[in-house]
């Protein structure tokens, strides 16, 4: 196919995370499976007029950034799109949710199952026709060890990018798309762990994979922020890219609660969820205050004096602006560290 939504599914959308439509593979080899609901026939929709991005923060899938996709890629009413997703394990389950969706011709799922998959002609084929991108959740390092430096980073990188394909992904997917990733080499890390240690050997941080997505430079992002208690982690991780070389100005952090997104068209950002939803999402950065202090050792708790944390929800009018880094229509705050406990207002443990 030419033109396709391109989306690298989550391992949990609105219909339930490892739902499985049953249908068999399209096609099946040893490097991917294949899978195509709708119509086969390429569809040629406008070109974006800027880049769209979306960090999806796990949980149910968020419908309305789907359709900011789907309408920013130029599916709308008569005008369709197809929808390609793309995942390290599983099945089709993400087919016939998104293909219900207004705008959408067709959904294609492929499956890379090892890293020669990720350079396999077909596959590539599908994901340079891409309207969308979406990366799914799952396990953030199989993305980072097996697609890193293959063509499939490559063509995300040089043709979608340069085509202005809205990019987004959820869970391991938003995690993968800022500068800098938590990979999980070795396993995931809590919050009270990557405090007591900022070099435990299970804060393990990459930035070569997709390291060029616009808006994001400098910056890294988690989801499941609330509901897995990963702010200590994300302040956590953004020390240690001080520490390791970014500048405090430009060092950034975004953590999305499960249940929402954030979309960011043309550097503005806004928070999405469903009817009913309650999430936020936080953007971190470190006060520039020269008195400012920062401790990150080795197996030393960590120590900061003062992040800024402004918090967007998806009220009226709330939205950010990525550059400069400024909120509207939201609250702020700040945190402190302390002998790698971290405190919120009114000296509170967070």
């Amino acid at each position: 196919m030419v033109a396709a939504v391109f989306i690298l599914v989550s391992a949990a959308h609105a219909a339930g995370n490892d739902k499985k439509s049953g249908n068999p593979p399209t096609l099946s080899t040893s490097d991917f499976d294949y899978y195509l609901t709708g119509n086969a026939a390429d569809q040629k929709p406008r070109a974006p007029d800027s880049q769209m991005t979306v960090l999806m923060g796990g949980g149910l899938d968020v419908d309305q950034a789907f359709i900011d996709m789907i309408r920013k890629a130029g599916g709308h009413g008569s005008d369709k799109i197809d929808v390609v997703v793309i995942r390290a394990s599983g099945e089709d389950g993400y087919n016939d949710y998104l293909f219900a969706m207004d705008g959408v011709d067709s959904v294609e799922t492929v499956v890379i199952k090892k890293q020669s998959g990720a350079d396999n002609p077909k596959v590539i084929s599908i994901i340079e026709g891409a309207d969308v991108l979406f990366i799914a959740g799952g396990d953030q390092w199989a993305y980072i060890n097996q697609w890193n430096d293959t063509a499939v980073e490559r063509t995300i990188k040089y043709v979608l990018l340069a085509k202005n394909v809205p990019i987004g992904g959820t869970s391991a997917g938003l995690a993968v798309l800022g500068a800098v990733d938590f990979s999980a080499q070795h396993d995931t890390i809590t919050s009270p762990d990557a405090l007591n240690n900022p070099y435990d050997l299970r804060l393990t941080l990459d930035n070569t994979f997709l390291e060029t997505v616009p808006k994001l430079q400098n910056t890294i992002a988690d989801a499941h922020l609330v509901s897995r208690d990963r702010m200590g982690r994300l302040v956590t991780f953004l020390a240690r890219m001080v520490k390791d070389g970014i500048s405090w100005r430009d060092a950034r952090a975004i953590g999305v609660d499960e249940g929402t997104a954030v979309v960011i068209d043309g550097g503005i950002a806004n928070v999405r969820s469903n009817a009913g939803g309650t999430g936020a999402a936080y953007f971190l950065k470190f006060p520039q205050d020269p008195g400012t202090s920062l401790v990150v050792e080795p197996r030393t708790p960590l120590e900061v004096s003062s992040i800024h944390v402004d918090k967007l929800t998806n009220a009226p009018r709330a939205r950010f602006q990525m550059d400069p880094w400024l909120m509207t229509g939201g609250t702020s705050y700040s945190l402190y560290v302390q002998r790698g406990v971290l405190y919120g207002p009114g000296n509170n443990p967070y």
